[in-house]
């Protein structure tokens, strides 16, 4: 009951630009994405573990700046809550915040394993239910940013696709959950994206194919996905065919990976 009352004094009138919150949002897809937000006319909170770079988009987008380590006890709760105040309601959520690790399995240390979880499923897993308080029924929409390694698997990526693959489940299933009180999830799903992201891994891009996309295109689509409430989209449209293919197929699907990964 209790949370269906914050939910209700959290509706937007309408008339009022929609709040958002973007994790992750110093750098890469998360700033790109707050600025494409605030072009569009929503009001923006980000948050992020940088607070120069977060004052930077703030200022870019005549948002609100919210530091902290969202792996850290509480802090996923704190920043949902100062965002909702700052902004007077939430109504869109982006959990965007992620981290990479790129080599053998077995390299990883224990700390490692720890912290990519920690990011890339937990941090969303307590961004998504803080917000559940404050998203306005009929109105409110979690978007999650996954990464094709979550659905078809990458080598060499074994833990961040597992951790990414839990994050697209976590998505779909609050899809079908959230539908009775009119609680919108998306779930984009992008490729290989020419951000900071491969500088803070252990490794770099190296391949030449597939080519990396702009973080910019990626927000675009964000805010395309929100506007239009879509369920999911993957970028670049045709990663659609090996995704269906390990779905569909996938005995085929790993012939040809073994022979073109």
């Amino acid at each position: 009951m209790a949370l269906k009352t914050a939910r209700g004094r959290a509706a937007a009138t309408g008339s009022e630009p929609r709040k958002v919150l973007v994790t992750g949002g110093s750098s890469g897809i998360g700033a790109a994405t707050a600025r494409e937000f605030a072009a569009r006319g929503f009001q923006v909170a980000v948050t992020g573990r940088d607070p120069g770079a977060l004052k930077e988009v703030a200022g870019d987008t005549g948002g609100v700046s919210l530091a902290g380590d969202l792996r850290e006890p509480g802090c996923p709760e704190r920043i949902v809550a100062e965002a909702a105040a700052a902004l007077g309601g939430l109504d869109i959520v982006v959990s965007n915040a992620g981290a990479g690790w790129s080599g053998q399995f077995v390299a990883m240390t224990s700390e490692e394993i720890d912290d990519l979880l920690d990011v890339n499923l937990r941090a969303g897993a307590h961004v998504a239910h803080a917000a559940l308080a404050h998203l306005p029924p009929g109105a409110g929409h979690l978007v999650f940013v996954g990464s094709i390694a979550g659905l078809v698997g990458v080598a060499s990526e074994a833990w961040y696709s597992a951790t990414k693959a839990g994050l697209a489940m976590l998505a779909d299933v609050l899809r079908a959950e959230l539908k009775a009180e009119g609680i919108a999830v998306t779930l984009v799903t992008p490729g290989v994206v020419d951000t900071p992201y491969f500088e803070r891994r252990n490794s770099p891009y190296v391949r030449q194919h597939p080519r990396p996309i702009s973080a910019q295109v990626v927000a675009a689509a964000i805010v395309d996905a929100v506007e239009r409430s879509r369920d999911a989209i993957i970028l670049p449209g045709w990663l659609y065919v090996p995704a269906r293919l390990k779905v569909s197929f996938p005995g085929l699907y790993r012939l040809l990976e073994s022979r073109f990964a």
